[in-house]
């Protein structure tokens, strides 16, 4: 049997838990070296990298490795008022806390695992048929909202919500899905049960279209009939979310067209409140 060196790792199984002991071969390059060759992988893996051993898990610490996942304009985001103690706090405080930019119409933040951008469009962003209509929609302010003010449907008959934005607020190289994210009141009469049709693409190209639910079909026969509608599920931030499709942010060159729209029902609707359209990374398959 060969004999185990005393600069080998060893690997112990305690618990059902896999224990890496001793060095590593990469303990002899220098903390910088290293800082250096993490900063080209993902947050995520940088995390997991500071568990190997006490010197990945100081070459993790560097404000080089966090400053490589922060977005170039990092600077602009920070509360003038808050002070930071690395790059790494700064980072996982733009994960945790949206910040509102351009006037408070657009919400950012980062993906905590892959530091990839992601944005909400305010309600305000939007185009709304009828949305400076006082009688079909009214404009309201609620504490759980993180915009100032975002749309209340109260009575319409064509239901119509149209987005655009320009993919330089996302990371390039990454497939996106978008979300509409919303409340009902009262079952949303007149447009929760009924499919709703919705196009997500980049201007020049074929849309993907598909249909959504903002409730869900009113009974089982209904169901069985449309198990294809895509129906809303519950955010962690108690608020609701439906995705309305996918698309490929190549480099950041494009515009990006959302549609939301139900116009063939003859019934008229209303109990949706409608906080903005959300952009994430897609979640892999």
């Amino acid at each position: 049997m060969a004999q185990k060196k005393d600069d080998e790792p060893s690997v112990v199984e305690s618990g059902g838990e896999i224990i890496i002991s001793g060095t590593s071969p990469f303990d002899s390059l220098p903390v910088d070296c290293i800082s250096k060759i993490i900063s080209f992988t993902s947050p995520r893996d940088a995390c997991v990298a500071a568990s190997v051993s006490k010197t990945f898990e100081s070459a993790v610490k560097s404000d080089s490795v966090w400053e490589k996942f922060l977005p170039s304009e990092y600077s602009s985001l920070i509360p003038a008022s808050r002070v930071f103690s690395s790059k790494k706090e700064i980072y996982f405080s733009l994960c945790n806390d949206h910040r509102l930019i351009e006037e408070g119409k657009k919400s950012f933040w980062l993906e905590k695992a892959s530091g990839k951008r992601c944005i909400m469009l305010s309600s305000k962003e939007v185009w709304i048929t009828w949305g400076s209509s006082p009688q079909y929609w009214q404009w309201i302010s609620i504490p759980e909202s993180r915009f100032d003010k975002i749309a209340e449907l109260l009575n319409v008959c064509w239901f119509e919500i149209r987005a655009g934005m320009h993919t330089r607020y996302l990371s390039p190289g990454t497939r996106y899905s978008v979300y509409i994210v919303f409340k009902t009141e009262d079952g949303c009469p007149g447009l929760g049960d009924i499919p709703v049709e919705v196009g997500v693409g980049l201007v020049g190209q074929e849309s993907s279209q598909k249909l959504i639910y903002f409730v869900g079909p009113s009974d089982r026969r209904r169901d069985r009939e449309v198990r294809d509608v895509t129906k809303p599920k519950e955010r962690v931030d108690g608020w609701m979310e439906a995705e309305l499709g996918e698309f490929f942010n190549e480099s950041c060159c494009d515009d990006i067209s959302v549609s939301v729209v139900e116009t063939k029902s003859p019934y008229w609707k209303r109990g949706l409140i409608i906080q903005g359209i959300e952009f994430r990374p897609a979640k892999s398959s």
